[in-house]
């Protein structure tokens, strides 16, 4: 399977307006229309198969016309405005499958929404907080975000810490 960055995919590389783990993005980056996906995961980013997956979810990347899914991908569409950069092919996309919760929203989407929150209050910490900002930084999940709240909330108080709390609960 040969992914390639869509249109959105390449405005997010650009302006960052999507919070890629730095892993996700130097695997991002690989995606060129050329390379399958197999060949960047041996590429030694360290990247998993869930992080390329979650990636395609958000419509980042797309399956290049011609290239054949991964088996367990029967929802492929075609996104009908976004052709492939690289090679001017059409790209696909795939349809999320994860259920929202209850309130409505994606664990995807409450890590993108604190993902910002957790760094801006870690980063605001100045060099005591640098670790843990770090380990911020190179969460991929919101699990692995869930799991580092209770740090962030030791580090800068529960008052500062509430909007973090919002956005990975509500």
């Amino acid at each position: 399977m040969i992914l390639v960055k869509t249109d959105a995919g390449q405005r997010v590389l650009k302006d960052r307006s999507v919070p890629l783990s730095p892993r996700q993005r130097t695997a991002f980056i690989l995606f060129d229309g050329k390379r399958s996906v197999d060949e960047v995961l041996a590429a030694g980013m360290g990247i998993a198969r869930e992080e390329i997956d979650q990636m395609v979810e958000l419509g980042l990347l797309g399956l290049v016309a011609g290239s054949k899914p991964a088996a367990p991908a029967p929802e492929l569409a075609k996104a009908p405005e976004a052709p492939a950069a690289a090679s001017n092919a059409p790209v696909v996309t795939a349809k999320a499958a994860e259920p929202a919760p209850p309130s409505g929203r994606s664990r995807q989407q409450r890590y993108k929404d604190a993902y910002p929150i957790a760094t801006q209050l870690t980063g605001a910490l100045g060099l005591m907080g640098f670790r843990l900002n770090l380990q911020v930084e190179g969460t991929s999940s919101y699990e692995d975000l869930v799991a580092l709240a209770p740090k962030i909330r030791a580090a800068v108080g529960a008052e500062k810490a509430a909007a973090l709390d919002r956005a990975l609960n509500d």
